[in-house]
């Protein structure tokens, strides 16, 4: 007995297994390019690494139409509060890829007018390492995201960051405050 001899074709699977399928193939990132990392970010988009295979042509000016947020390249203390308000934006289920040392680390800038480490902002899911990170190694961390969607794993975040809580002491500056480097 083939296909052929069935009267219905029918396609069974679990609901879930179709909503982390539809998740991971229509991710929409929106830029958050601040130093020289964007320009290899830029160029992930170009035809020769072509991300649009994967769902992902349209990089969003809105967060309120992306749900990746690409963080490439050093984020200092007065963009911190502008980080965080279009994470805040973007909506449920969101992700976030910290592209590059500088971004992951506060790279070689250890001062006080740099965060060390985005991740004192915003929960980062996967990194993607060096100075300036080559598109491969971004589309490998795009292609980390996707397997960890499909896994489901992504969507089991601590209970702080569902509540929305400050993650690593992280306290936003008022704009008037002065800040003294102290010594380590």
């Amino acid at each position: 007995m083939g296909l052929e001899d069935l009267q219905h074709n029918f396609l069974t699977g679990r609901l879930e297994d179709l909503v982390k399928w539809a998740r991971r193939n229509s991710v929409w990132p929106a830029t958050f390019g601040l130093a020289c990392c964007a320009i290899e970010m830029m160029a992930v988009g170009a035809a020769d690494f072509d991300i649009s295979r994967l769902g992902m042509e349209v990089f969003r000016a809105s967060p309120r139409q992306a749900d990746l947020m690409i963080v490439a390249g050093r984020v200092s203390q007065k963009m911190a509060p502008v980080l965080r308000q279009v994470y805040d934006q973007m909506m449920e289920p969101k992700w976030v890829i910290s592209m590059g040392v500088c971004a992951s680390t506060g790279g070689m800038f250890n001062n006080y007018a740099i965060v060390q480490g985005v991740d004192q902002v915003v929960p980062v899911d996967v990194y993607a390492p060096g100075c300036p990170p080559s598109p491969e190694t971004l589309l490998h961390a795009i292609l980390t995201l996707h397997e960890k969607i499909r896994t489901g794993e992504i969507t089991r975040r601590p209970a702080r960051v569902a509540r929305g809580e400050q993650l690593a002491g992280w306290v936003p500056e008022a704009p008037d405050a002065v800040r003294v480097a102290t010594p380590r």
